[in-house]
């Protein structure tokens, strides 16, 4: 124990060197100027849209460029959180949709400049947007979700009003974006560094960056640490002034219980992937703030691929849902620090509402579990493995032992597989996979969404592997639904139909644990679930 006490404390001393060093170039500075920011993850592109980006490069992206139009926030349990239904203008100075739903008119502001002085204009967006949706990159399939598919469906109107067509009103058009890939380029520096062979000029942009964001890069070590400096010209904060922090340093520490140590001792300001351990002790100690929010864009899952004997029979997927130990499982995986998505209570039978995700009426009920399985033909049960993700092992591993002896109960014989994260990632792809927990993400959390991206079609988000036609006739169906009572009516028949095949067991969604000094204010969850450097400050 000494000697791991004696590590740790060499590592927490590095560390907060070399956060020392990174602010010594700018003297004039204050200490509460910095937001020193530390992430068990890194930035490993200055594009959010390059394949294997991180979630700490979209933050960066949030705060080095800017889009047409961004989120507004709500409160969610006394949480502030994004706002998917309030759309303000970023860039734009105002915006309308047409009657029919099928265009959109963007009027940029005329004060709005590039980081180098230059305008920015329509050109700018059209080039930019051009891009989203032509490139080979992230971009490209997420503006698909809004029926943002082709350049031509981008015109410029005159240097400051921009329109976007569509074929269909589609009410995810607008939010798509707010999200963090349709970010406005300066063209004219993009296209000097563009090349035959990366018209995109992809490469260029994966290290350096040329938007009007609240903040320019200063320094960029991928994977180790990237340091911004406010942008004294930007003024689409709230209200209307520059960020709060002259600068903010952004540092990769691996070790967890090191995180925890720097934000304790005041070395570093704010940090969000704690262990629900080290969150739950330092928040018992009270000398931090606390903000926990559960993720409601996002659901920790078991999933049985459902091509795959025996989890092929609705049976077996049944007798598994009823054979979980969810109170455990949640206590073990996360300390309790999340929203259950199990154990509700349909008086009817028949699910409260059409909002995905749902609590589904299932609870740890052994005998009901084996009648499903004699219903499968497999009164003795079966063995299966059980896989998840080496990275997140501190949830999924005693998550796992558990499902292990529960199963045991029923007759099935789970081997647990611990898998690295490229592993794993490719059988989930290849669907390989017969059993395993993962977790989903929707930057956009409408019913129809989630079901058309993770229950439909041959791609590697259909998690279940899951083929049901009329499933997917209703998702695809309630996506171009205007009126807010048959959109509700669809969901509803869409969780009904989750419930009645269980195609997976949605288990929880996980809180964010926001952990920082007491001085910082105005932490918002984002879609992306990292922080919005422009909306924190210093009291």
């Amino acid at each position: 124990m000494r000697f791991v006490s004696l590590r740790l404390a060499t590592c927490v001393l590095a560390t907060s060197a070399m956060l020392l060093i990174a602010t010594a170039p700018s003297q004039a500075q204050t200490r509460a100027e910095t937001l020193r920011y530390v992430t068990g993850a890194s930035v490993n592109t200055l594009d959010p849209n390059i394949p294997g980006s991180t979630r700490e490069s979209f933050a960066l992206s949030m705060s080095t460029y800017d889009r047409l139009v961004s989120f507004g926030r709500k409160q969610l349990n006394g949480k502030w959180v994004f706002d998917l239904d309030t759309i303000t203008g970023e860039l734009a100075e105002s915006y309308e949709v047409s009657s029919d739903g099928l265009k959109l008119t963007f009027h940029l502001r005329k004060d709005a400049k590039f980081q180098d002085g230059s305008p920015v204009t329509a050109e700018d967006v059209k080039w930019s947007l051009d891009r989203c949706v032509t490139a080979p990159i992230l971009g490209k399939a997420q503006l698909l979700t809004g029926s943002l598919t082709s350049a031509d469906q981008f015109k410029v109107v005159d240097p400051l009003t921009i329109e976007v067509t569509l074929p269909k009103p589609d009410k995810l058009a607008l939010p798509n974006l707010a999200t963090v890939y349709p970010m406005i380029i300066n063209s004219k520096v993009a296209k000097e560094h563009a090349t035959a062979d990366d018209p995109w000029a992809t490469a260029w942009l994966k290290e350096h960056t040329a938007g009007s964001g609240a903040y320019v890069v200063e320094s960029f070590k991928p994977g180790e640490q990237v340091i911004i400096k406010r942008n004294e010209d930007w003024n689409r904060g709230s209200p209307n002034k520059p960020a709060f922090f002259k600068r903010v340093i952004v540092q990769s520490v691996p070790e967890p219980a090191t995180r925890a140590n720097l934000v304790e001792r005041g070395d570093a300001d704010l940090v969000l992937d704690l262990q629900a351990s080290d969150v739950q002790s330092l928040e018992a100690k009270g000398k931090l703030k606390v903000i926990s929010t559960p993720q409601y864009n996002a659901i920790t899952f078991v999933s049985m691929n459902n091509q795959i004997p025996p989890f092929d029979n609705v049976n077996v997927r049944r007798a598994i849902a009823y054979a979980l130990p969810y109170d455990d499982m949640f206590k073990a995986a996360l300390f309790g620090r999340g929203s259950p998505l199990f154990g509700a209570t349909w008086a009817d039978g028949k699910p409260a509402n059409g909002i995905y995700p749902f609590q589904q009426p299932v609870k740890l009920d052994l005998d009901k579990a084996r009648e499903y399985l004699k219903a499968a033909g497999l009164p003795e049960g079966f063995s299966t493995t059980f896989s998840f993700n080496v990275g997140q092992a501190s949830t999924a591993e005693p998550m796992a032992a558990l499902v292990k002896e529960s199963l045991g109960k029923i007759g099935i014989k789970v081997d647990i597989q611990k898998l690295p994260d490229a592993q794993m990632s490719t059988q989930i792809n290849e669907k390989k996979l017969p059993f395993y927990t993962e977790g989903i993400v929707a930057w956009l959390p409408s019913t129809d969404y989630f079901y058309r991206n993770f229950y439909t079609g041959n791609q590697r988000w259909n998690y279940s592997s899951i083929n049901n036609p009329d499933l997917a006739a209703i998702a695809q169906e309630a996506r171009f639904e205007p009126d807010k009572a048959k959109y509700e009516e669809a969901g509803r028949k869409l969780n009904a139909m989750h419930f009645d095949l269980m195609p997976q067991i949605m288990l929880w969604q996980p809180n964010q644990d926001a952990v920082m000094a007491p001085s910082i204010e105005g932490y918002t969850y984002e879609f992306h679930r990292q922080v919005d450097y422009r909306d924190v400050s210093r009291k």
